[in-house]
């Protein structure tokens, strides 16, 4: 059965999003081979990208023209876009999930190929969290710290305890943990 990973750029202090939206934070400590890890490691690693309907309509505007390093596996592997309210999906390789939330994600475990990765925002993410449906979570943390914002584990209703299974630093100082829900997932 294929494993639902995210990978979310947070900071230091634990949001994921300033509340002013500007990514600014996060795009300055980018190096080579934090960008090379992402697209090795982590995108041509994904059967499928997984995403909310809001970060499907950003990702769909800006993915099919982009030359960027990203731009190849964004557009060329398969896209589940999770929304009750999303008519049709138009970016290639892209369908939609409208059921509930958990049954749709089992679906999609069970298909073949490479791992789920999930991408933000943080209402999706909020909600794969809250059903404990992410096998793994990929988080890259910037150093910097942003005072307040959208936290990823917001919406925790308790405790998630989470095993480290990796830990690696880059030049410019961001690092990445891996952590596995302890336990497992539903």
């Amino acid at each position: 059965m294929r494993k639902v990973v995210l990978k979310m750029d947070m900071s230091l202090d634990g949001y994921v999003g300033p509340l002013d939206e500007d990514a600014e934070w996060i795009m300055r400590d980018f190096d080579d081979e934090l960008s090379q890890w992402i697209v090795d490691d982590v995108l041509w690693k994904a059967g499928t990208h997984a995403m909310g309907r809001a970060t499907y309509e950003e990702m769909a505007e800006h993915w099919p023209s982009s030359d960027a390093v990203y731009a190849a596996p964004m557009n060329e592997i398969p896209k589940v876009v999770f929304s009750k309210t999303l008519a049709h999906a138009d970016w290639p390789e892209s369908r939609i999930a409208s059921g509930e939330l958990a049954n749709d994600i089992d679906e999609l475990k069970r298909e073949p190929g490479g791992v789920i990765v999930a991408h933000g925002g943080a209402t999706f993410i909020g909600s794969l969290t809250r059903e404990n449906l992410i096998d793994e979570y990929r988080l890259v943390i910037h150093p910097v710290a942003i005072g307040n914002g959208t936290s990823l584990f917001g919406p925790l209703q308790g405790p998630l305890r989470l095993d480290l299974v990796e830990a690696r630093t880059f030049p410019s100082g961001t690092v990445i943990h891996t952590y596995r829900p302890h336990g497992g997932t539903r």
